[in-house]
């Protein structure tokens, strides 16, 4: 089992992967504050998940983007908080694909606001999926820095 995550600055989506790792589904959305990382560190041990994506937004330069030392903070703490190995992946398109997908299916904008995170985190997660399928994880996920590693 694999978990997604789509950290955003006032919500948190989290996605999951069937037992095979083969499709994502939503699961939930997280409220960014007090006890964010706790929750999602449950979330990952009540499920038994062996790895942990989380988006890391970068710009389409492939520079970190404004948001991105909210994903390295929220991933290097989780890391801290579970036995899951916890990789940042890129997430370039993750919500505006999600946004896409969710205006083909006819949701509008006020109906996406309350999922558009836990669509974000399918995305990531698919796709980190796929790359794992084709072996090239090692080359696009990056090991988040653990705080207290300074060595």
């Amino acid at each position: 089992m694999r978990i997604g995550v789509d950290v955003g600055t006032v919500r948190i989506g989290i996605a999951a992967s069937d037992p095979d790792g083969m499709m994502a589904f939503p699961v939930t959305t997280v409220t960014r504050g007090d006890g964010d990382v706790d929750q999602v560190a449950a979330i990952v041990s009540e499920r038994e998940a062996a790895r942990v994506y989380v988006g890391l937004p970068r710009k389409l330069s492939g520079q970190d983007g404004a948001s991105a030392a909210f994903a390295h903070d929220f991933a290097s703490a989780l890391a801290e908080r579970c036995a899951a190995v916890v990789r940042l992946v890129d997430e370039r398109f993750s919500t505006a694909t999600a946004q896409h997908a969710m205006r083909q299916a006819g949701r509008n904008s006020r109906q996406q606001r309350q999922v558009i995170d836990q669509a974000a985190a399918v995305v990531i997660l698919e796709s980190a999926l796929d790359i794992e399928r084709q072996g090239n994880l090692d080359k696009v996920t990056y090991e988040p820095t653990l705080k207290g590693n300074d060595d």
